[in-house]
């Protein structure tokens, strides 16, 4: 046994990991609505309230988003007057970050631009990517200019969540924004994963075997003995989200048979 750095491993040599699962997002908004020091809370803890306005970057960081590890990519654009030259983050990321500054009224409007074009761009790709609005600056609440009513309104109208925080105080809120993200990616992958097919199967009790029969010993042919087996049919359900299988005994009228087992998904009618 070898160690490093106190830790106990059993060889110098690691096992082969498969690559993390990624998600890439994308933080929007106006100048000055806090886009760089969201992204810095979030990476580091810490709260740095200058930045560069012009400075764009894509960071990454491995987190455990609800006992699942991802590699979340973050990127801090750097629009300067609204939406412009949109492709570089419309076809890279799998969720946005749509923020403003609760002390803004400015910037709330802003915001609503990035909200049309996210519109426009996922009805015309048929993509619907994850969107949230985030009211920033809850720490500056004395000058609040947009009520926490009119984010919601919004927010409802585009069909996004909606969450305030304030990146001077709260990480906690702040990294809840980030990986709730990473499960709505997450939501949204599985329903577009595509279905398999549900069946049902009937078992019918096999027949007792058949009692051989002896041929003609014409020709040379020995005696053989037929096994008859009866087979399973199979009908093809429609899938349904989160089935529960239960198991139904049916009976047939005017019979003395065994009656069969049918295994049906839960809510479905028995004809």
């Amino acid at each position: 046994m070898s160690s490093m750095f106190g830790k106990p491993r059993a060889s110098s040599e690691r096992p082969p990991q498969s690559p993390l699962p990624e998600c890439n997002v994308a933080i929007l908004g106006c100048r000055g609505a806090g886009k760089s020091a969201l992204t810095v809370k979030f990476l580091t803890k810490r709260f740095i309230s200058e930045y560069d306005p012009n400075l764009e970057d894509t960071y990454s960081s491995e987190e455990l988003v609800d006992q699942q590890p991802v590699l979340l990519k973050v990127m801090d654009t750097a629009d300067q007057d609204g939406p412009g030259n949109c492709e570089r983050y419309l076809c890279w990321a799998s969720a946005f970050l749509v923020v403003y500054s609760i002390d803004s009224r400015k910037s709330f409007e802003g915001c609503q631009r990035y909200l049309e074009v996210l519109a426009l761009h996922a009805r015309g790709c048929q993509r619907r990517c994850p969107v949230l609005l985030l009211g920033n600056k809850l720490d500056m609440e004395q000058y609040r200019q947009v009520l926490s009513a009119e984010g919601m309104s919004l927010a409802s109208r585009f069909g996004c969540l909606f969450h305030e925080v304030s990146a001077c105080q709260d990480f906690a809120r702040v990294q809840h924004v980030f990986h709730e993200a990473v499960r709505e990616v997450r939501r949204q992958a599985e329903w577009n994963l595509p279905l398999r097919p549900l069946f049902i199967s009937e078992e019918r009790p096999c027949p007792p075997v058949a009692t051989p029969v002896a041929l003609p010993t014409h020709h040379s042919l020995a005696t053989c003995a037929f096994n008859t087996l009866s087979p399973v049919n199979y009908k093809e359900m429609p899938s349904v989200a989160q089935a529960k299988l239960v198991t139904v005994k049916s009976s047939r009228a005017q019979s003395k048979r065994k009656a069969p087992t049918l295994t049906l998904l839960k809510g479905f009618k028995i004809f």
